[in-house]
């Protein structure tokens, strides 16, 4: 099984059992309540100061970091239309 494969099972699952936090505030909010176990960013976004923002975040907090891929990806994955 490769990382993306894996990934995805992950964020299906995470999202089916209620536990995935999308976007930078629902992110940022798990982060700092010590909800968040790992950190999945998408691969080219484009806002460094965001990027900057949430490693500096996880880092604080102990929380995993990956890069995933695209945003329409993890996007699909994690159910969003």
């Amino acid at each position: 099984m490769d990382i993306n494969t894996a990934l995805s099972l992950v964020i299906t699952k995470s999202q089916a059992h209620g536990g995935l936090a999308r976007g930078l505030r629902e992110a940022a909010k798990a982060i700092e309540e010590h909800n968040a176990h790992l950190c999945v960013l998408a691969e080219g976004y484009d806002r460094p100061d965001y990027v900057k923002l949430v490693k500096e975040l996880c880092g604080d907090h102990n929380v995993k970091v990956l890069r995933g891929p695209s945003a329409k990806t993890l996007g699909k994955w994690a159910g969003v239309k």
